[in-house]
């Protein structure tokens, strides 16, 4: 999700609320501690110089029970943050401690509440990394159906 989606969902919902991607919630009363941006240079095991920029929210919650993030506070945040960084529309990536580590999720929406996407890494270098590409798999009944006018033994076709 992009940066303007989210301000644009925020327009038009009544509460914030994050899903995490085993259907648990953060819990309602969490903070946005960061808005920033980051950007990643690197190299690829194929030997591509790439570089990457994403919007990184970082959710965190206290003992502050009492806290409820309203929509209308995330968008100035947000605002502020586009102000102050210079960010422009990038992904958001989304930062959150559901138990011991620091998890990173991709960040989505269902029409009702924000989801925390499990990310996942891979190669970016495929063509170069020498990893063979995957075999297509055949489905035995498509091969019978495929071959149904070839010549079958006692068939008369011969």
């Amino acid at each position: 999700m992009k940066l303007s989606e989210i301000k644009t969902i925020l327009e038009t919902v009544e509460t914030v609320n994050f899903q995490l991607p085993n259907g648990n919630f953060v819990p309602d009363h969490f903070h946005v501690t960061e808005v920033g941006l980051i950007t990643k240079n690197f190299i690829d095991c194929g030997g591509t110089v790439r570089k990457e920029t994403v919007v990184n929210f970082q959710l965190w919650n206290a003992n502050d029970f009492e806290h409820r993030l309203k929509p209308q506070k995330l968008i100035h945040i947000i605002e502020l943050s586009e102000k102050v960084l210079e960010i422009e529309d990038f992904e958001i990536e989304v930062e959150y401690q559901d138990t011991t580590t620091i998890g990173k999720y991709d960040l989505d929406f269902n029409g009702k509440d924000f989801q925390l996407l499990n990310t996942k890494t891979a190669c970016l270098a495929m063509e170069n990394c020498g990893i063979p590409k995957e075999k297509s798999k055949l489905n035995l009944t498509q091969l019978n159906a495929e071959n149904a006018n070839s010549c079958t033994p006692g068939g008369g076709c011969c």
